[in-house]
């Protein structure tokens, strides 16, 4: 008996050992799922990848209490327009193998003249970070000079507000621009041409900027288009110029416009979807073979501009070359054309379009005094229509020329592939709006403000910077001989009346 008693101990029966794993179970199984749970109830004190999003390792500026939120919510009409935070989280980033390394490459910067508002500056300003920009050099003026909407832009990392000053325009007057002869033929010309040569002065400004803050590259853009970085990894535009060639200076994004489908849009980069592709984009017989159905009775396949824009490397002599393109006054740059990424033009994506151009411009609704204001044929007749007719005849024409109502053309074009669906941007804008981003920023403001953050001393210093850095553009001396290539000016797609010379 001794005997079986000790071999039966040495050997446990399957019985006990099942009877150890349950027990094991019981006993654990509970414990662990009570310290998971309290590890999610607590996750905010944790070092979450979104907060170190910012490059400059800055706090991510949707992380804000929801106490902060309710005592700042009354100090601000904007924070309302821009969307409340539903949670604290940025979902759309969690999954992201972001790499928040101080190092990134290539550093990249955008800069652009605008008077737009918070509505669409900070979604622009957001999108552009999280496909990969870390520095904006924002020429203001009108909307987006007035103290409630510049004072947020300064407070977001990255941001740099140039305002137009009267010290600014008199540097300005000194360029070597007016001078040359590449810029002339746009010279002393009012509403379209006189941006277009203001753009390229804050270009050449922007460039030195550029230089002293250490971006490797530059874009050109307005707060109505977005870049697409589409077929890289990740949807990164650090990722697409990191692989450009180290001999190629420049590169040329063909672009998309946007094709609206209501007559009451109110924020385009998250209500339109639909993109007619440019005509590089597509084979030549399906262009031509569709084009007045594409056209829908407008002067041209698309609205504005279809030559694109462009992004610089940023090296000794460059000079922007119109707003659609960078030139090198002592050489002739390697430029390379992207196949897949494009820029999306949300171009009169919303009705009240026809009356905001219309009232940024001076010009005489005729047909022979809209073509010195104006350099493209859309542009001209919705002037004409916005300056001449009733709200209802307005709006009856916008409908005709601009809104596509028609299903069984649209269906037939996307089919063709003239017309795109493009969810990218309007998911990640959406996202970031849930996550509290923009009304965070907006009470961040407010909250620097309670702080003694005086706007008439941040005016100040950006103005003195500007100077400076002015005086620095206009006393660069060249040691090579200029290349007078005439500014690329917003161009049109090629019409029927071209079609043997394609």
């Amino acid at each position: 008996m001794a005997g079986l008693y000790s071999s039966s101990s040495s050997k446990p029966t399957s019985s006990d050992s099942s009877s150890s794993r349950i027990f094991f179970l019981i006993t654990f199984l509970p414990l662990s799922l009570a310290c998971f749970a309290f590890l999610l109830q607590w996750r905010s004190g944790f070092n979450d990848s979104v907060t170190k999003w910012f490059d400059d390792n800055y706090p991510f500026p949707g992380m804000v209490t929801v106490s902060e939120k309710r005592s700042l919510r009354s100090d601000s009409s904007c924070v309302s327009l821009l969307g409340q935070s539903r949670t604290q989280s940025f979902p759309y980033l969690r999954d992201w193998k972001l790499d928040h390394k101080p190092g990134l490459k290539p550093k990249i910067c955008i800069t652009t003249s605008t008077s737009a508002g918070l509505e669409q500056t900070l979604p622009w300003i957001f999108y552009h970070k999280v496909i990969g920009v870390s520095t904006f050099f924002l020429f203001v003026e009108g909307t987006a000079a007035s103290p409630n909407v510049s004072r947020v832009l300064e407070t977001i990392p990255g941001v740099n507000v140039i305002y137009r000053t009267r010290e600014l325009e008199e540097e300005q007057a000194k360029s070597r621009i007016w001078n040359e002869t590449w810029l002339e033929k746009f010279f002393y010309k009012p509403c379209n041409y006189e941006l277009f040569v203001k753009q390229n002065l804050n270009m050449e400004m922007a460039i030195t900027m550029a230089r002293d803050a250490g971006m490797e590259w530059i874009l050109h853009l307005d707060t109505d288009e977005l870049v697409h970085p589409s077929g890289t990894r990740e949807y990164s535009l650090r990722n697409l110029l990191r692989d450009v060639p180290a001999d190629v200076d420049g590169v040329i994004f063909t672009n998309y416009e946007s094709s609206v489908e209501r007559d009451d849009i109110k924020e385009p980069f998250t209500e339109v979807s639909m993109f007619k592709k440019n005509f590089k984009h597509l084979p030549r017989e399906v262009y031509y073979g569709n084009y007045k159905e594409a056209t829908r009775g407008n002067p041209n396949y698309f609205l504005t501009y279809a030559n694109g824009k462009s992004a610089a490397r940023i090296q000794d002599h460059l000079r922007p070359n119109g707003a659609h393109r960078w030139h090198n006054y002592v050489k002739y740059p390697n430029i390379m054309e992207i196949s897949e990424a494009a820029i999306l033009h949300y171009t009169y994506s919303k009705f009240s379009d026809l009356t905001s151009r219309r009232d940024r411009c001076g010009c005489k609704p005729t047909k022979v005094d809209v073509k010195r204001c104006f350099m493209l044929e859309f542009d001209r007749a919705a002037f004409i229509i916005a300056s001449t007719s009733t709200s209802e005849e307005m709006l009856q024409w916008y409908r005709e020329r601009v809104v596509w109502t028609d299903d069984n053309l649209i269906l037939k074009l996307l089919r063709k592939g003239i017309l795109t669906r493009i969810y990218a941007p309007m998911v990640i804008i959406q996202e970031l709006r849930e996550a509290g981003v923009f009304s965070s920023v907006v009470t961040s403001a407010h909250m620097s403000l309670s702080r003694n953050r005086s706007k008439s001393s941040t005016s100040s210093i950006t103005r003195e910077s500007s100077q400076a850095t002015t005086r620095k553009v206009l006393e660069f001396d060249l040691d090579g001989e200029s290349q007078e290539a005439s500014a690329i000016p917003p161009k049109s797609s090629p019409g029927l009346e071209t079609i043997q010379d394609v």
